[in-house]
């Protein structure tokens, strides 16, 4: 093992440098995801994605400064800091935007660590300027334009009598140039290139945010890019500027921008653990996602009530789960209280729809009867229609919604009882970081997956929305959107994320 590497008594602690790439969470490396489910702290700063902090839920997330929401550590405090933890014996992950290696002061870090023996590893990341050839179509060597490539600094360590880089040399590269923190100094540097012999002339491409759907690019001569970053309220960093003849490739190369929801806001308000769901193809097409949840879910305050149905639950001759998140949590509950899904073989299973039939199965159990429109009315049909008739059927359920299936089933003559298994609340407010997302680009369109996530999302942004359209999953949430003065514009043909993101795409290419 490397001497650097190996733990000690006296140095119990271990640092792990990782690179977290451009932006894109999933271009974190597979070792950098091993070095967070592992750590115990997370030192990180506004450079790195926090959606990759869902690879160590185990850990502390301390963050060392984001531009414009909180204060920017100094180097030497991220140190010390870095150091306290390892030196109290914990795995800490110090998470680094794109490599740790190019412009990240990594060495400074490292020397500290070895001045105190803490043994250490560093983990490449992808840097910007090699993510720009795949995420804006500029690649940075090209056979027959550019055979080199420099990375070079357009901020300097602040000071310095002299610079050290040698601007007549730059200006003669015979290769592409990729200025890395040169927002505020964009006057300072293409001055110095140009007074050094660069032509004026010579094609940019000025990118920012790399890799993340809200991606931004301007493409303009040497002597036009002070004035697209000056003041740096412009076009705010992290940016980095490519100089050189391959930034003409970007339109012939460019996939990212074509992307049929390219450059649209959208806001998903489903529950923080299923909004992913939706999330994850509406940003593959290429929309921006703003992930607010409406509700809330939670598992009931007793559960009295569901062990005594699961205790008596061969009673019954049906089960109806009335949606996906019923299936979840009593399912989990009769493994928790000590039964398994032997005990439901004598009942015939009832889904409300395909998506709850899906959760079904990954409990290994198949749905005897799924409606065929996703609505509480259908069901209700096909259960009164089943053969032979009920009996006596356990519906499991929220604790608050259309009473439709117990009533109806009821006045059939089925013997009903109902469970709440989980509830689902109001989310009070909506997150101020939120909210100035959405005053700084409005949303293109919201999605409501419920008539209780629409009522609240109605609360939040009143009667007004502009010109936002409205994506819905059933004609049940859309008819309490339309009670509630807004309009529908999009409604999933079932009721599945696939479907409803299939219902945006549609709206917008037709």
């Amino acid at each position: 093992m490397n001497s650097e590497l190996a733990l000690s008594e006296t140095t119990p602690g271990f640092v792990a440098l990782v690179g977290a790439g451009p932006g894109h969470p999933g271009l974190l490396t597979l070792r950098g995801r091993e070095c967070l489910q592992d750590c115990e702290v997370v030192l990180y700063d506004g450079l790195s994605n926090v959606e990759m902090l869902v690879h160590a839920p185990q850990a502390v997330h301390q963050c060392v400064g984001k531009h414009g929401q909180s204060r920017i550590w100094k180097q030497d405090e991220i140190i010390a800091e870095m150091i306290r933890h390892a030196k109290e014996g914990k795995r800490v992950v110090r998470l680094k935007g794109g490599d740790p290696a190019v412009f990240a002061r990594t060495s400074e870090e490292v020397n500290a660590l070895k001045a105190e023996r803490i043994p250490f590893e560093i983990v490449p990341g992808i840097t910007a300027a090699l993510a720009a050839g795949s995420y804006a179509g500029i690649p940075i060597t090209h056979r027959g334009i550019a055979s080199a490539v420099a990375l070079v600094t357009g901020h300097e360590e602040p000071g310095k009598a002299k610079s050290d880089l040698d601007w007549p040399a730059l200006a003669r590269f015979p290769g592409t140039l990729v200025i890395y923190m040169g927002v505020t100094t964009a006057k300072q540097w293409t001055d110095a290139l140009i007074g050094s012999g660069k032509d004026p002339k010579t094609p940019c491409a000025i990118l920012r945010r790399c890799s993340l759907p809200d991606q931004q690019k301007i493409q303009c001569r040497l002597d036009e890019v002070a004035g697209h970053l000056t003041p740096a309220s412009k076009f705010r960093p992290p940016v980095i500027t490519i100089v050189g003849e391959v930034t003409g490739l970007a339109e012939s190369m460019d996939w990212f921008s074509r992307r049929p929801l390219s450059g649209k806001n959208v806001l998903v308000t489903r529950p923080k653990d299923q909004a992913n769901q939706l999330a994850k193809p509406l940003e593959e097409l290429g929309a921006n996602v703003i992930v607010q949840p409406a509700i809330k879910i939670c598992p009931p305050d007793d559960w009295s009530e569901v062990d005594a149905a699961i205790d008596q639950i061969e009673t019954f001759d049906s089960l109806v789960f009335t949606s996906r998140n019923g299936v979840k949590s009593f399912l989990d509950r009769l493994l928790d209280v000590g039964r398994d899904m032997r005990c439901l073989g004598g009942l015939k299973i009832a889904v409300v729809g395909d998506a709850t039939a899906n959760v079904l199965a990954t409990y290994h159990l198949r749905a005897d009867w799924i409606p065929e429109s996703f609505d509480a009315d259908a069901l209700l049909t096909t259960l009164q229609n089943a053969e032979p008739p009920l009996k006596s059927t356990l519906v499991v359920r929220t604790q608050r919604g259309r009473d439709v299936v117990t009533d109806g089933l009821r006045a059939s003559g089925t013997q009903v009882r109902e469970v709440v298994a989980y509830e689902n609340w109001d989310v009070p407010e909506m997150d101020p970081a939120t909210r100035g997302k959405i005053d700084e680009q409005p949303l293109d369109w919201i999605t409501l997956t419920s008539p209780a996530t629409a009522r609240n999302v109605h609360r939040w942004l009143g009667d007004f929305i502009g010109e936002t359209r409205i994506a819905v999953i059933s004609p049940l949430t859309a008819q309490t959107v339309r009670e509630l003065g807004w309009r529908v514009d999009a409604v999933a043909a079932s009721a599945t994320m696939q479907s409803l993101t299939q219902a945006i795409l549609d709206a917008e290419t037709t």
